[in-house]
């Protein structure tokens, strides 16, 4: 199955997913990232911030900020496709809807993270598959972001387990997580 297809078809899950059942999956994957030793033994934390139809981090963001880690969140370049890591320590005082409604900091240049000092990174993913390959959507930030980093920083897929397929198409520019949190 071709890229665009997969994608179409995982999304239209995600959107038909039964609110109740998404919430109980949701909750297995925050207690499960909670209790990684990815999260217990790491203090500088970049996640996305979650639509509707993802698995949600907003819990996830302000438990971390809650634990005094520090939490950045991607600002999203749109003329260039890149992404900056900034600083948030309050989700409702932070953030406000930016590139594709997808919520991220209200100013890009303040609290920059450098790169080397990101330590976990939560990637989102339309689809991933058993060798930890992701499909995103298309866009290819987070694939220009995560060649960027160290090789020291970890990856880590959050996605409900009808997210994983058995082999997604890969491209040589796409880079696999090292770990996947299902429910």
């Amino acid at each position: 199955m071709r890229k665009q297809e997969l994608r179409k078809e995982i999304l239209d899950r995600l959107k038909k997913q039964p609110e109740d059942s998404k919430i109980t999956k949701e909750n297995a994957i925050r207690d499960k990232f909670l209790s990684s030793e990815e999260f217990l033994n790491n203090r500088v934390i970049m996640f996305y911030v979650s639509m509707a139809e993802e698995v949600d981090t907003w819990t996830m963001i302000k438990e971390a900020i809650d634990a005094g880690k520090t939490v950045a969140v991607p600002y999203n370049l749109k003329e260039t496709n890149d992404m900056v890591p900034v600083k948030i320590r309050d989700l409702k005082k932070d953030l406000e809807k930016g590139s594709y409604g997808i919520y991220q900091p209200k100013n890009k240049d303040d609290n920059k993270v450098p790169l080397k000092d990101i330590e976990l990174v939560i990637v989102p993913g339309v689809a991933f598959d058993t060798n930890k390959n992701r499909l995103g959507r298309g866009k290819g930030y987070y694939d220009k972001f995560l060649k960027k980093l160290p090789k020291k920083t970890v990856t880590i897929g959050l996605c409900f387990d009808f997210q994983i397929v058995k082999n997604l198409p890969v491209d040589h520019f796409d880079l696999p997580v090292d770990k996947i949190i299902t429910n």
